[in-house]
Formats: structure tokens, sequence, C-alpha cells
């Protein structure tokens, strides 16, 4: 039988996707990215804002009109549950379970019987092991080394989704390392939903960066995401002798005011935020920091907004992830008086938005004349695509082979893209 797995939301979703993907192919279903000739159609969901929720149920709506068995999973089914059970769902779990998807299809199609299973909200989850042996849909390859979050940010419904923190066991995240980069794989993006608080036994983050950048043929080393206060002194010291860690870091700020960050229940002042920040680029050359900001957050006033446009501009990121806030039912922030309309969210949206576009042209353009080092994730007859270490997108007018490193000497910038001469 054939399947289809459609993926919404972040890197361990993607990650996640693989996995149930290689499980399945492992028990000799058929992938196929077709879904009108998939007999099994999977929607992996997102719940990160109602947005992500809606669009989840309008994907699982759109799959069993086509009279297939539909599965659903992930984060959006775990928030709605009474919502996705009155849906008449053929397999439906939560964040849970995906490791068995498998043996969970194979029993619905012996069986025909509806599987429906959640864990008790109250239940403290262990780490889920997946594995994927080749990511072949990208370049880079994911690896989920940690599930589940309790900074509880005010406005976030994800650790009531995720659940408590739990890691992949040090060995053999190790061991899934070494066999990527035994397929090809040049370079590893470490993801999770909080990736710097990973803990296993004993080891952290930095112990683990330091084990796998011993694997020959691994090139580079990407956390997916980072918070500020997860960079302490020894992860910066790690950062700073490793020549493996990438010039790119995703810290998120999600508001430039000490006012709204306090009502966010961020756990971090301007102040720590702007000193780690310069700390970084005293120690990584050409570092390219990249954010994520929410704009109108409750008690967010224009006063506060126009703070936040001052301190990306004096931060300098080479991009900003800009998202309207989301009213999540069971948050604190979604009972906050003083909400901004929708009007005013799409408003400061579009100047932070214009604001991005800005910085990021700044930062490639600055890079013109100058020799980087790229991998190739695309290529054709004509040209070959790749990035930097500090993800810069790059075209080279030659044919190039596909997951190789090339030293190319930039001679143009084009809007979001530079262009390179191979040397």
């Amino acid at each position: 039988m054939k399947f289809y797995i459609l993926t919404l939301g972040c890197k361990v979703n993607a990650y996640e996707s693989e996995a149930m993907k290689e499980s399945l192919i492992n028990e000799h279903f058929i992938y196929t990215e077709n879904e009108d000739e998939a007999d099994i159609y999977i929607v992996n969901t997102c719940s990160v804002t109602n947005m992500a929720d809606n669009k989840s149920k309008k994907m699982v709506r759109h799959g069993k009109r086509k009279n297939k068995i539909v599965v659903v999973c992930g984060c959006s089914s775990e928030n709605n549950q009474e919502i996705y059970k009155q849906m008449d769902i053929d397999i439906l779990i939560g964040t849970k379970e995906k490791s068995k998807i498998a043996s969970i299809i194979k029993n619905y199609i012996e069986k025909k019987q509806q599987y429906i299973h959640f864990y008790p909200k109250e239940e403290n989850l262990l780490f889920e092991d997946m594995k994927v042996t080749n990511f072949d849909s990208h370049t880079r390859a994911f690896v989920k080394i940690e599930d589940g979050c309790n900074n509880f940010c005010s406005y976030c419904i994800i650790p009531y989704v995720r659940r408590n923190i739990r890691s992949k066991d040090f060995n053999a995240a190790l061991l899934e390392i070494k066999n990527l980069v035994l397929h090809g794989h040049k370079e590893i993006v470490l993801t999770g939903i909080l990736t710097g608080s990973y803990n296993s036994n004993g080891h952290n983050l930095r112990d683990l960066i330091q084990e796998m950048s011993k694997i020959d043929g691994l090139e580079r080393i990407r956390i997916s995401s980072i918070e500020i206060t997860e960079l302490d002194h020894e992860m910066l010291e790690e950062i700073k002798n490793n020549k493996k860690i990438v010039n790119h870091f995703h810290i998120p700020l999600q508001a430039g005011s000490n006012e709204i960050l306090k009502r966010m229940n961020r756990k971090y002042d301007l102040e720590t935020f702007k000193k780690k920040i310069e700390e970084i680029r005293l120690i990584k050359e050409d570092v390219s920091i990249t954010t994520d900001v929410i704009v109108g957050h409750p008690y967010e006033t224009e006063e506060l907004f126009l703070k936040t446009i001052e301190t990306c501009k004096e931060i300098g990121f080479s991009k900003i992830h800009v998202f309207p806030f989301s009213k999540r039912d069971g948050t604190p922030s979604s009972r906050m008086p003083m909400q901004v309309s929708d009007e005013e969210k799409k408003e400061r949206s579009r100047r932070l938005n214009a604001l991005s576009k800005e910085l990021e042209s700044q930062f490639y353009q600055k890079h013109n004349g100058s020799v980087v080092e790229v991998l190739v994730e695309e290529t054709n007859e004509f040209e070959s695509i790749g990035f930097t270490s500090n993800y810069l997108k790059v075209k080279i007018k030659e044919t190039l082979k596909h997951n190789e490193l090339y030293k190319v000497k930039i001679v143009e910038y084009q809007e979001e893209m530079l262009i390179g001469e191979r040397i």
C-alpha cells in the first residue's frame, strides 16, 4: 500500500515525519509524493498558532474527502482532542506514538478498527526514541535530541501539548548522527522543542556537540534554535573553539521591550539579551543571528512596538521571523486585558517584516566580493544552489555535485540571494 505524509510546523515535526516514513518503508509500505495515488493519508499537525490549528483541521478534512485511510498525529490533535474525535478519523494520536505508526497502521488494516489514543495530561512522558538513517528529503539532516518545554511563556501552548522536558539517549544520538554522516550528510541540524535544555545521563548539549565533532566526514553542526538563557559560559567557549559549529544562530527575542518580555514570562531582560549577542559576535567571526518576534501581544502599545523596532535595529539581526500574536485558549496571555486588534497586529507585522527585509539585504550585500564556502543543496544542468555556514543562499551558474562543499567568490547580490563563481 502507498502512503503520503503532509507535515505542518517545525523542524521537530519534519524529523518525526521522516522517522515515520522510514519505519513504514521498512515495513514494506510504499512512499509517494502524490497524495492522489496514496492509500494512506497521514497529517502531522501543528498547533503553534490558531492559523496552524485551522490549517491542520482543513488538511484533515481534505484527506477525508479523498476516501483514504486517514492518520492524524501531532500537536494540533493533542491540543484539540475532542474536536478531532468528532471528525471520525481512522487513526488518531497526539504527540506520542509516532514511532509505532507502522504497527498501528498494520493493525488497523488487519482489524478495520478505529484507533484513538492519547496519554493522560498529568503523566510525565519518556523520550520517544526514533531514528532516521538517511534524511533523503534534505541535504542537511535533522536529529531530534530533545522534546518538551517547561518555560511556560504566557502566550505559548506548546508546553501543554509537548509536555515535560526529556532527551534522547546520549549514545543513541551519537550513533544516529554517525549513521547519517555515513550516508553522506555533511551537515547535522540538532533540533528539539527546547534544544539547549538537552540532558542525557549528565551529558548536556555541549558534551554532545564535542563528541559528534570527532566524527569524520561531519563538516557542519547547526542548532535549529537556542534560547539566550541556554548560552552559558561553557556553551560560548564551545562556540568559540569548535570550528564545526556554523556561523548562524537562531535566538528568539520575542519582544524588544522589558515591559512585554515580563508579560510574556520570558526568562531574561533586554540588557542580558544584548550582552550575550555582543559576546557571540566577539567570538564568532561573521556570525548571522536570526530571531523570532511576536507583535501585538496584550499590553503592547504603539510606543512599546516602536521599542521593538529600535531594539531589532540596534541588535542588527540578519533576519526576523515575525509572528502576529495568536490568542491560544488556556494560556495566560489569552486572558489578559489590553488585547491588540487584528488590524493593528497586521500593520505592525508589515512594518517589522519591512525592517527584516532591510536588515537581511544589508547582511547579504556586505558579502559581495568575499570568498565563502557553499554546501550545494540543489543542482541542475544550468546552475547550483547552496548555503554558507552563516546561512546565506548562493547561486553558482555551473553544475556542481550535490551535497559537496565548494569555495565560491561572490560577484553579485540579487534579492535574497548571492551569485558566486567557483574558485
